[in-house]
């Protein structure tokens, strides 16, 4: 398998395999006009099997989706062919239009042009909660 290099973009990498679809559809990346990469179950001494999403474009990312979705994961930003920066993920402490409440109580289901906002609550688990009612998010 043959993949050209990045001049300009982001390599997203160390992805726990199975989790790079995910990636590539809550950052929106079907919508894009550039070559991207989705290579998955790339063999990985750390994680046994991994990942790997390139994006050849120097376009917005939220970078709150990577880190929610997999904050083991590292961006490497490209310019002009190098990497200048490396960019460890971590679990973002709000969530903003990301996910969606589940309580048909919360201000969210009636107010529709409200944006759905979580906390990071615990960490440890990985529990967000609305910051309108406290439901934790699935």
């Amino acid at each position: 398998m043959n993949i050209d290099s990045i001049q300009n973009g982001f390599v997203i990498d160390h992805i726990p395999a199975g989790k790079g679809m995910t990636l590539y559809d809550l950052l929106g990346l079907d919508e894009l006009d550039c070559s991207i990469a989705l290579i998955k179950n790339v063999g990985s001494e750390k994680l046994g099997k991994k990942d790997i999403i390139k994006i050849d474009a120097a376009i917005e990312i939220n970078f709150d989706i990577i880190g929610f979705i997999a904050p083991e994961v590292t961006v490497n930003i490209i310019n002009d062919g190098k990497i200048v920066e490396k960019k460890k993920m971590e679990l973002p402490l709000e969530l903003t239009g990301v996910i969606s409440c589940k309580n048909p109580r919360c201000i969210t289901s009636t107010e529709q042009e409200l944006v759905h906002r979580f906390k990071l609550t615990d960490k440890e688990n990985r529990v967000y909660r609305c910051i309108y009612c406290e439901t934790k998010a699935n």
